[in-house]
């Protein structure tokens, strides 16, 4: 057995997985891959374990694409895999308990990292669809309405993974942005480890898209499942967070229900 644990951060492009991912970095007892030279520190581009070309982890096409869902008992299933991986990251990574190892095809990947470290532990970053679909529209061309229908789709297919895994938690872009230390105390309780004080400096990046392309009312409905409404709306929404061990669990919601009350 591995002497480090895995926390695997995934969510769609420009759903603030960089910025949960520093968070988590910064917690005592983790290291994480920093000044990596491929783009955000992306571990996905630093192995060879399962491939990844410009044609896979495309923004707005990975995470509907069946031959980019890797789960348990699929072809990459195997010791083979799970030794490459860790061959291939541990130069960018220091002794530590934990390593965070964040890339948006997380989203589609956390049934099989569970197989390969079953000890791992998700988080699953959400952020609005109109404000995905407005920020991502730079690197895709594709309208806002089809963006949405893939981020509803492929949160659909997050949620029925969700239902396999033993610990992982959700956080909103938009919880993070309202509250970080409250959101900061809940990824410390998740990892069981202390917390530290929140940056000062985080933005809220909503605000570039007021007024972009909203949700329609068949897509609010939907959306309203993760706590989503039209016009950047956000609702209330008790999230996600599974752990096998009852302590664990009920420090993150406590840490959830002391930001209620402030």
């Amino acid at each position: 057995m591995t002497p480090h644990r895995y926390v695997f951060v995934g969510g769609l492009h420009r759903s603030g997985t960089s910025l949960v991912a520093r968070l988590i970095g910064d917690l005592p007892g983790i290291s994480a891959i920093n000044t990596a030279p491929v783009p955000e520190n992306e571990g996905v581009y630093l192995q060879g374990a399962i491939p990844h070309t410009a044609r896979h982890g495309v923004p707005m096409h990975f995470a509907t694409d069946p031959a980019q869902h890797h789960i348990e008992g699929s072809h990459f299933d195997r010791l083979e895999t799970q030794l490459r991986l860790e061959r291939d990251w541990a130069p960018y990574f220091t002794n530590a308990p934990w390593r965070v190892e964040k890339s948006p095809v997380n989203l589609a990947r956390m049934r099989l990292y569970q197989q390969l470290f079953p000890l791992s532990q998700f988080v699953v970053v959400t952020r609005h669809p109109e404000a995905v679909a407005a920020a991502t529209s730079k690197w895709v061309d594709m309208d806002h309405g089809t963006m949405m229908d893939h981020w509803l789709d492929a949160h659909d297919i997050v949620q029925r993974d969700l239902a396999y895994l033993h610990a992982v938690m959700t956080v909103r872009y938009e919880d993070l942005i309202a509250d970080p230390k409250a959101t900061l105390a809940r990824l410390a309780a998740f990892l069981d480890v202390d917390t530290v004080p929140a940056p000062q400096d985080i933005r809220d990046g909503n605000l570039d898209y007021t007024g972009t392309g909203t949700l329609s009312a068949t897509q609010a409905e939907r959306a309203s499942e993760w706590g989503y409404g039209p016009g950047l709306k956000v609702l209330p929404w008790a999230g996600v967070t599974w752990h096998p061990l009852r302590r664990i669990a009920e420090n993150v919601e406590a840490a959830a229900e002391r930001k209620a009350l402030t």
